[in-house]
């Protein structure tokens, strides 16, 4: 969509044809398949949801590493925890209102199918473009989350964050405020066998989480970048090319962010631009990403505790920290 959007920005006469393989655009089991936190500082405030898009305002971050807690703080209009069913229709009327065909309950089969100058890539993970190319993909987590109403732990402007001495993280973001709903999920860096669903019963004791589960999602989730970013005349975008932030998993901005890069440099007649400029704005987060999933797996065989020493030195040494906006 923000490719889409992109692309009749800056040259409306370029035709563009957006391939939904369900009947409705958002409202399926992919479009709840991420925490939902979402931030629009600085540049991104042209991504900025409005509206019944809008489940919370988050002020609040809490980030708890062994026996020691961080706090952060948030303006408001910054930060929020998105209703992502209808953001997505946000976006999708703000891309047929410029002149986007969007084509729902259109699943492509193959690459084949499409006969578009331009192709943009944006199935998610794993790509189905790159499954069938046989493209490799970069380092890939997991994670497990469900939705739970009518929580003891519902806080409307605060999100939580608990990392894991096993390599990963644990979440509890506030949902629907309707029904004191709240997402519960953990998220782990590799693919080591461990049984996510398991992990998050005995987290929701230890944190004494109660409420009705009413959503489970879960799957794969690509931890940085995901080379290649242009393969003959098809651009990646999101998930099946930047990837999420290797240290955090959020991904909502760099999806609409690498969504508008590829739109600029198709409307500009100038694709082969398109993957230098995607090195340039997420190379530097993604080393120190990178790095971090590597020391972590190190860890593991030496002794888990180190990986939470090696984070609380980390968040000592920043004076202000965002793991919502990375």
């Amino acid at each position: 969509m923000s490719t889409a959007i992109s692309i009749k920005n800056h040259n409306p006469n370029i035709e563009v044809v957006v391939h939904e393989k369900y009947k409705d655009i958002g409202f399926n089991h992919e479009g709840r398949r991420c925490g939902e936190a979402h931030s629009v500082e600085r540049e991104w405030i042209q991504w900025k949801p409005s509206g019944k898009s809008i489940f919370n305002t988050i002020l609040h971050a809490e980030i708890t590493i062994g026996k020691h807690q961080y706090t952060a703080g948030r303006p408001p209009g910054v930060a929020f925890i998105l209703n992502r069913q209808e953001f997505i229709c946000q976006l999708a009327r703000d891309a047929e209102k410029r002149g986007a065909i969007i084509q729902t309950n259109d699943k492509i089969q193959s690459v084949d199918d499409l006969d578009g100058d331009v192709i943009v890539d944006a199935s998610g993970c794993p790509s189905m473009v790159k499954r069938e190319l046989n493209l490799k993909v970069g380092y890939i987590g997991k994670t497990y989350q469900e939705s739970i109403e009518k929580s003891n732990c519902f806080c409307g402007d605060t999100i939580r964050i608990i990392f894991s001495r096993f390599g990963g993280y644990f979440w509890i973001f506030p949902r629907n405020p309707e029904k004191n709903e709240v997402n519960v999920g953990v998220g782990m860096f590799g693919n080591f066998g461990y049984n996510l669903r398991e992990m998050l019963r005995v987290f929701k004791e230890e944190q004494s989480i109660t409420g009705t589960v009413n959503y489970v999602v879960g799957g794969l989730i690509p931890l940085g970048l995901q080379r290649p970013f242009l393969y003959r005349n098809i651009l990646f975008v999101g998930d099946t090319g930047v990837g999420a932030f290797p240290f955090s998993g959020q991904g909502i901005y760099r999806a609409l962010m690498s969504g508008d890069i590829a739109g600029r440099c198709i409307a500009q007649n100038n694709i082969k631009k398109y993957p230098s400029i995607i090195r340039k704005e997420f190379t530097q987060w993604d080393m120190l990403g990178s790095i971090f999933i590597r020391m972590n797996s190190v860890f593991r065989k030496i002794n888990p505790v180190l990986f939470c020493h090696t984070l609380n030195l980390f968040f000592r040494g920043e004076k202000e920290f965002d793991l919502i906006s990375h």
